[in-house]
């Protein structure tokens, strides 16, 4: 199936007559985070047009807990007949570096169905400390050493990475202070507890529009469409510099292949609807909408990134 394009066909011939008697009971939709979080955010709004678009009941239920591999081994080892699924963010691909062992495997343990979007990390300073642009910040951290901190939601996380890819890239040392959140993470800022933050775009939103915090740049692959002026990495000449958290959808491996291809068409579809790009991109994601072989290709390139950037950056798995 051509990403991001379902077709009518899909499901035509012998793979609909796989599918015909599919959902038999309802579909459960695992959440590897908890309740009110991006990640359930996206299940929550796929889920609720996801059950008259198969014609079933489709449910949520969150199972956080270490860094999302709880809920993520969970439906690696469930039955595979499409009756439990998983939405997870990017701790998919960047567990594998960041633990000793976790319970699966990213390559082999599951069918991918969808990428369905993205949310950009955001590179925030305080206004107070009168810095306004990335170059600026790199040569106040080279001038003063040891000055700066930024704040992240966590160890392991995106935003965490980006700022030890930030600076690696920029030959920098500026010390991490970790928080539970990205919602701690942007009250250190605005408290002055920490001059920098690196944390997804969402949250920070609010805070860029009223002028608390000044973003300096977003580590998406183009500007956010209502932030028109704070570019990009990429934009400032770190051609490698795209660092988001997606939200991917996937069945455990050897779920009849019919049912990831009507699974995946219908989700395009929800995602294309005006009314539910519109709820997602003021939720703070993108729509990316792509099929099986979008989501693989995320998985492909990203697992030997993260891994590669947390060795990097002396991050020991844990």
């Amino acid at each position: 199936m051509t990403p991001g394009r379902p077709g009518a066909s899909v499901l035509a011939g012998p793979a609909r007559a796989k599918a015909a008697s599919y959902p038999e009971r309802p579909v459960k939709i695992i959440v590897s985070f908890a309740p009110g979080g991006p990640t359930d955010v996206m299940a929550r709004i796929l889920a609720a047009h996801l059950g008259d678009a198969i014609g079933g009941t489709v449910i949520v239920e969150n199972k956080p807990g270490a860094g999302g591999n709880i809920g993520i081994g969970a439906v690696a080892h469930a039955q595979p007949d499409g009756h439990t699924l998983l939405i997870t963010s990017s701790a998919y691909v960047v567990n594998p570096g960041l633990y000793a062992k976790i319970p699966y495997d990213p390559y082999k343990d599951f069918a991918p169905i969808a990428e369905l979007g993205a949310s950009p990390n955001a590179i925030l300073v305080d206004p107070r400390l009168g810095v306004d642009s990335i170059a600026a910040l790199i040569a106040r951290a080279k001038a003063n050493p040891d000055e700066l901190n930024y704040a992240s939601p966590g160890i392991g996380t995106t935003a965490h990475l980006s700022g030890e890819l930030f600076k690696i890239v920029g030959g920098i040392q500026i010390t991490h202070v970790p928080f539970s959140g990205a919602g701690p993470a942007i009250q250190a800022i605005l408290s002055g507890t920490t001059q920098v933050a690196f944390t997804a775009l969402a949250p920070a939103h609010p805070h860029i529009e009223s002028g608390a915090l000044k973003a300096l740049a977003i580590t998406g692959t183009h500007r956010w469409f209502d932030l028109s002026d704070v570019p990009t990495m990429v934009e400032l000449g770190y051609k490698d510099f795209i660092s988001d958290t997606f939200q991917g959808f996937l069945a455990p491996a050897k779920t009849s292949p019919a049912i990831v291809e009507l699974l995946s068409a219908r989700s395009i579809e929800i995602l294309k609807m005006p009314v539910v790009a519109e709820q997602l991109r003021n939720n703070g994601f993108e729509v990316i909408a792509n099929g099986p072989d979008g989501m693989r290709k995320r998985i492909d390139d990203e697992v030997p990134k993260w891994r590669d950037i947390i060795a990097k950056a002396g991050i020991k798995p844990v």
